[in-house]
C-alpha cells in the first residue's frame, strides 16, 4: 500500500476513530529534556516528527495535571494547572498545536472518578461537615475500629479511611491519597464538566476516561463496577461535555459485558466512542485472582476476541490493545525475548490490526520493548509495592514474590522510551526516575529507524493498509481453526474486499495450508517474506483479495 494515496482522516466528523491509530505516551517516560530525569511536554514535541514517520492519528496522553504523584498523577490536585515538573500550560498549548499541524490530535487522560487529597476540593472537605465541599466526597460515619463494611481499595487495605477530626470516614477505591468523587452531587458534575470544556476550547480533540465505570459507585452496598446510574450519568456527561461531533472518548471499563459496551458505544453517539475492555488480556489470569494465576491458552484468547468481534459488530466499537501504562511488555507475556523477539513482536502486532476496533499502541510497543530487570528497591509503583508486601503476609517466599513482579509490576511499561544506543537511550542526561532497561543497546528508536525489517517499520505498513483498505474497518470477522493450540486464524470480509490473517504463535516450524479461497490472494504483509510450506516460527502472514467487479 502506497504511503502517498493513504486517506486523510477528517477529524470533525463522528467516527473518524474507526479507521485511526492511536498512540499512548507515558509522560514521565517519554523523553526528558531539561535534565531532571523525568520526561516533559517539550519532549513530546521534540518527537512528534517520529510520530508522524510512524503515521499515527492521535496522542492518547497519560495525566499531565498538577499532582503530588501518589499514583503517578492518576491523583489530581488541579485539573486546570500542568504539574510542574512536566511543563507549562504554555508548553500544553504548543503541544496541541504543533500535533495538530502534523495531523494528530491530542487526546487527554482524564481521572473523573476520584481527585487528589491535596485538591481545593478536598481541603476544604475537611474543614467540617458542614462545608459546601464536604459532599464532594463519599463519606460515612463511625469510628476508628468499625469501618462502614470489609471492602478493599484495588491497592491493598480498606476502602475507608477515618479521619478523627470529623469523625467519619472517606472512601477510597485506590490509594488513601485519591479520595473518591460523588457523582450523586450534580454540583460536582457541573464542575468536571466546565473543566473538560476548558480543555476542548484549548484544542483537545479527546479523553481517555479512567475507570469510568466505577463513578456510580455505592459502597454502602459493596458496589463499585456499574451502578445503577452509570449509563445516566455517562450519557449526562458526553450531552453537556462532549457536545463536538468529532470529540473522541474512550471509557475504560474494566470487567464490561458485550451487552454494557454497546451502551457505551452506541452509534448514536448517546454515551462515548469506545471502550476499553480487558478480557482479552485476562485469559490467563483467574477471575479475581492475581495476574498468571493460570497458563496461557490460545484457544481461549481466540475465543475472547471473537466474542468482541462478533458482539460488537455494527452496534459499536472497541479498543485494540495489547500494552499501555497498567500492562506488562507483550513480547514478554506471550512473546519471544531472545531469539524471536523481532518476530513475535511483529506478529503479535499482526494479529491484533487486522481486527475491527482502534488500535493503540503503547510508546516502545512500536520498538518490541520488553520487561525490565527491576529490583525491589527500584520499583515506584504504589500497587506493586503493596502487592509485594500482601504476598509476603500470604507465605510467599521474597524470591517468589519478585518472580510475580517481574512479571506483572505496572513499572514494567513505565520504564523509559529507548531512543538511542547512548547513555540513559537518549531518554535524559540525568539519572532517570525508572531504570532503562540494559537492551536498550539492541533495542532503540535509532536503530530501528535505520534498519527497514525494523519492529517499527512493520507497525507502519500496519498502520497504512488499515486506512487504505475499508476491510479493516468494515468486515466481519470469521475464526478459523478455533482450537488450534498454535496458530490464530481469522478473516476479515466485506461484499468485495477480504483478508486472512495467519499468526504461529510459537517458536515451532507448524504445518499449514492456506484456504483455497485465498490461493491466489496478494501476501499484504509478513514477517519473513515470502511464505515456505510451513510457518516459521512466530511467523505471521497478511493476504487480500478484492472480487471483481461483475
Amino acid at each position: 500500500m502506497d504511503n502517498k494515496k493513504i486517506p486523510v482522516l477528517d477529524k470533525s466528523k463522528w467516527g473518524w476513530w474507526r479507521s485511526a491509530v492511536l498512540y499512548q505516551i507515558y509522560p514521565k517516560s517519554f523523553q526528558d529534556t531539561n535534565g531532571d530525569g523525568l520526561g516533559d511536554i517539550p519532549g513530546i514535541i521534540a518527537h512528534l516528527d517520529y510520530l508522524q514517520e510512524l503515521g499515527i492519528d492521535g496522542i492518547w496522553l497519560s495525566p499531565v495535571y498538577d499532582s503530588p504523584q501518589v499514583d503517578n498523577g492518576y491523583d489530581i490536585s488541579d485539573y486546570r494547572a500542568i504539574w510542574p515538573p512536566l511543563g507549562t500550560m504554555e508548553d500544553m498549548e504548543t503541544l496541541i498545536r504543533e500535533a495538530g499541524k502534523r495531523g494528530i490530535t491530542i487526546i487527554m487522560d482524564l481521572v473523573l472518578n476520584h481527585s487528589s487529597d491535596k485538591h481545593f476540593w478536598f481541603q476544604e472537605a475537611l474543614k467540617g461537615r458542614d462545608n459546601p465541599y464536604h459532599d464532594y466526597y463519599v463519606w460515612a460515619d463511625g469510628t476508628p475500629d468499625a469501618p462502614p463494611n470489609d471492602m478493599r481499595a484495588s491497592f491493598g487495605g480498606s476502602a475507608w479511611e477515618w479521619v478523627p477530626e470529623l469523625g467519619q470516614y472517606y472512601f477510597h477505591q485506590f490509594a488513601v491519597g485519591q479520595p473518591d468523587l460523588n457523582w450523586e452531587n450534580p454540583k460536582v458534575r457541573r464542575e468536571l464538566y466546565d473543566m473538560i470544556r476548558f480543555w476542548v476550547d484549548k484544542g483537545v480533540g479527546g479523553f481517555r476516561l479512567d475507570v469510568i465505570d466505577q463513578i456510580a459507585k455505592e459502597p454502602f452496598r459493596k458496589i463499585t463496577k456499574n451502578g445503577p446510574r452509570l449509563h445516566e450519568f455517562v450519557r449526562e456527561l458526553s450531552r453537556e461535555a462532549f457536545i463536538e461531533e468529532g470529540l473522541v472518548t474512550v471509557g475504560e471499563t474494566w470487567g464490561v459485558t458485550v451487552d454494557q459496551a454497546k451502551l457505551y458505544s452506541a452509534p448514536d453517539a448517546s454515551e462515548l466512542s469506545m471502550v476499553f475492555q480487558f478480557d482479552h488480556i485476562c485469559v490467563d489470569r483467574e477471575p479475581g485472582g492475581l495476574w498468571g494465576s493460570r497458563p496461557f491458552s490460545l484457544p481461549a484468547l481466540k475465543r475472547v476476541m471473537e466474542h468482541w468481534q462478533k458482539g460488537l459488530y455494527g452496534t459499536g466499537w472497541n479498543s485494540l490493545f495489547l500494552e499501555n501504562h497498567d500492562l506488562p511488555r507483550i513480547v514478554s507475556r506471550w512473546g519471544d525475548e531472545g531469539q524471536y523477539r523481532v518476530q513475535s513482536a511483529k506478529m503479535l502486532a499482526t494479529m491484533l490490526h487486522g481486527m475491527a476496533g482502534t488500535p493503540y499502541i503503547y510508546q516502545g510497543e512500536e520498538l518490541g520493548m520488553t520487561n525490565p530487570p527491576l529490583t525491589l528497591e527500584e520499583i515506584v509503583d504504589v500497587g506493586a509495592i503493596n502487592d509485594y508486601q500482601e504476598r509476603l503476609a500470604e507465605g510467599w517466599s521474597p524470591e517468589q514474590a519478585m518472580r510475580y513482579l517481574h512479571a506483572w509490576c505496572r513499572d514494567n511499561a513505565r520504564t523509559p522510551m529507548q531512543w538511542t544506543a547512548g547513555e540513559n537511550a537518549g531518554f535524559s542526561t540525568a539519572k532517570p526516575w525508572l531504570p532503562v532497561d540494559p537492551n536498550h543497546t539492541r533495542v532503540n528508536a535509532q536503530a530501528a529507524l535505520a534498519d527497514p525489517d525494523s519492529v517499527f517499520y512493520h507497525y507502519k505498513k500496519l498502520i497504512a493498509l488499515r486506512k487504505g483498505l475499508n476491510v479493516f474497518r468494515d468486515g466481519t470477522f470469521t475464526l478459523l481453526e478455533p482450537e488450534d493450540e498454535k496458530l490464530f486464524v481469522y478473516t476479515r470480509d466485506t461484499d468485495r474486499e477480504h483478508l486472512l490473517v495467519v499468526c504461529n504463535f510459537t517458536a515451532d516450524a507448524v504445518a499449514w495450508q492456506r484456504p483455497a479461497a485465498f490461493v491466489d490472494a496478494e501476501l499484504l504483509l509478513s514477517n519473513y517474506g515470502a511464505p515456505q510450506a510451513a510457518l516459521r516460527p512466530y511467523e505471521a502472514q497478511m493476504f487480500y483479495l478484492e472480487d471483481r467487479e461483475a
